[in-house]
């Protein structure tokens, strides 16, 4: 099938947000997935999606290029107790951010973008927490729902943003991307109401970095859970 990723859904100015464009690739997938993107993710432009029937998982792909790759199988992790909603709105007026972003315009972190526009998940850094745990209030907006249901491709990006930032920073004149994400997603997420996202970090090997991160609710239910690996780069790259 063909789809085009949307300008609203960048992260970088000229492409698109990783863990949305995963999430729109997962699709195609019946349970939890992991999906590597190869490339950054062209927007409104044609892309093909289509499965494959070698690894059970699906593929996107500009002409002969190949932006992601999905398989079946979610990540092998279990998510820490969840941050209180109190917490996370304190946390979230910490954003690393509001001083400096490599892109501030993404549609789920990027501070330059308008209530209902981006997700404006700002996850900072959690009090009493262990160190480089970070976490946020999101508020789905009604503009996320299609026939009355938010796509799991917003649960994918709103798991996506916090974990680079339980990262950060980084070495100086770099940027990270998201290399790959691993989701498992428990519940859906309704329009109006208010979850909890939180990250922490799980690895640093050279210019690759793993951070793990969870969507509760304010109760405490788990929402969804991910695994991401992210990858520096030069900042001249975007």
């Amino acid at each position: 099938m063909e789809i085009s990723i949307d300008s609203r859904f960048r992260g970088p100015n000229n492409s698109g947000n990783g863990g949305y464009v995963c999430g729109r690739i997962a699709r195609l997938i019946d349970g939890p997935a992991s999906v590597r993107l190869r490339m950054p993710p062209p927007l409104d432009t044609p892309l093909q999606l289509e499965t494959d029937e070698l690894t059970r998982g699906a593929r996107l792909s500009h002409g002969s290029a190949v932006v992601g790759e999905a398989v079946p199988g979610g990540p092998e992790l279990q998510a820490p107790p969840p941050i209180d909603l109190d917490a996370a709105e304190a946390a979230a007026e910490q954003f690393l951010g509001f001083d400096v972003h490599a892109f501030p315009h993404c549609f789920v972190c990027g501070p330059r973008r308008g209530q209902g526009d981006g997700l404006r998940l700002f996850t900072g850094p959690v009090a009493g927490a262990p160190e480089g745990t970070v976490a946020a209030p999101w508020r789905v907006d009604a503009s996320l729902a299609e026939g009355g249901a938010v796509d799991e491709a917003f649960i994918w990006a709103a798991l996506d943003c916090p974990s680079a930032f339980a990262l950060l920073p980084v070495e100086s004149g770099y940027s990270i991307v998201l290399g790959e994400l691993s989701v498992r997603i428990e519940r859906p997420v309704a329009v109006g109401q208010t979850y909890v996202a939180q990250a922490w970090p799980i690895q640093r090997d050279g210019r690759k970095h793993i951070a793990g991160s969870a969507i509760h609710t304010p109760d405490g239910d788990l929402i969804g859970v991910a695994r991401a690996t992210w990858i520096a780069v030069g900042e001249g790259r975007f």
